[in-house]
């Protein structure tokens, strides 16, 4: 990948407290946590990823003075992840505590700290540094906001056309003001979700027929990425053709926690190589099988490692990534 197709990050970088428990409380309950860590979450799964498949990654984001701030940006540069914005000193970064069941299964609670408090100029800012050739990664955690959604809306429905613009709307994506969201997919080039939010946005549970009615959605030449975990993705790649089952990989997962995440980086990593849709949707399939055999957020694999995996060695290897 040359330095003209890099991976932007307009969204949140935020600090993940992981928390490991047997099964999720009841209502009013309690239960005792296995384990306890700290990690950098949010966007920095899919900048991870991208980065670690050879992608130049920026977080184009807002990030805080404090603990969590000073967290998030020492495993960005760690993982040689660029920052885009001058540090803020109004507050700290935001937080999120996740829950990990037995079954490698995750719940969110997330409470945003600065970083839910873009200024125009910092979206000026933002804009102004994206150029031609850059995959700009949206999401709908941004756009749920109330400062931040219009800004990014605005932001993003005035990029030039030689960006390609990538937007997971995330969970929380029936709450996001249709004046918002709207813009969004007028502009979106590729849009991946998992299946649940993919019937949260087409009243539709079949995830082939989610995928269509999503492409629908979005301007011609746009495409769709439907998340199916174990069971790989659908793909309704640009254009008039139907839409594709791309495989997954069978795993035993351990933590699930920002395999949505490590699929999208991969996934924009590997087009801005110039891979077909369909083979970089495959590889994506396959960074998110190795990310959840390991534990943490931020689990992406690397290239030898995703060559490793995909079970061909050498110039057969090499291809199967877009190396060859």
């Amino acid at each position: 990948m040359t330095a003209d197709h890099r991976v932007v990050l307009a969204g949140n970088v935020i600090a993940d407290l992981v928390i490991d428990v047997p099964a999720l409380p009841e209502r009013g309950g309690d239960v005792i946590g296995t384990r306890t860590a700290l990690y950098a979450g949010g966007g920095f799964n899919t900048l991870t990823a991208a980065r670690r498949l050879g992608a130049e990654a920026v977080f184009a984001g807002v990030h805080g003075t404090g603990p969590y701030g000073e967290l998030v940006r020492s495993a960005l540069a760690a993982e040689g992840i660029g920052t885009l914005l001058p540090v803020r000193g109004d507050g700290d970064t935001g937080f999120c505590v996740a829950m990990v069941d037995d079954g490698g299964e995750r719940t969110f609670v997330t409470s945003f700290g600065v970083d839910s408090r873009m200024t125009q100029d910092e979206a000026t800012a933002i804009g102004a540094a994206v150029h031609g050739g850059d995959l700009v990664q949206v999401s709908g955690y941004g756009l749920v906001m109330e400062v931040n959604g219009p800004l990014l809306a605005k932001l993003v429905a005035g990029l030039p056309d030689d960006v390609r613009v990538c937007f997971d709307p995330a969970p929380l994506v029936a709450d996001i003001p249709a004046e918002v969201l709207d813009p969004v997919l007028a502009r979106t080039d590729w849009l991946s979700c998992n299946a649940r939010e993919a019937g949260i946005m087409t009243g539709v549970t079949d995830p082939r027929e989610a995928a269509a009615a999503l492409r629908e959605r979005l301007r011609a030449g746009a495409g769709v990425l439907v998340r199916a975990d174990k069971d790989g993705c659908w793909l309704a790649a640009p254009g008039a053709g139907g839409v594709v089952h791309v495989p997954g990989f069978p795993v035993d997962a351990v933590d699930s926690n920002g395999a949505g995440d490590a699929h999208v980086g991969a996934f924009l990593a590997l087009l801005g190589r110039g891979l077909p849709a369909f083979d970089a949707a495959r590889a994506a399939n396959a960074a998110a099988a190795l990310a959840v055999t390991r534990r943490g957020p931020a689990t992406a694999p690397t290239l030898p490692e995703l060559v490793t995996f995909l079970g061909a060695d050498g110039a057969d290897g090499a291809r199967a990534v877009g190396l060859g």
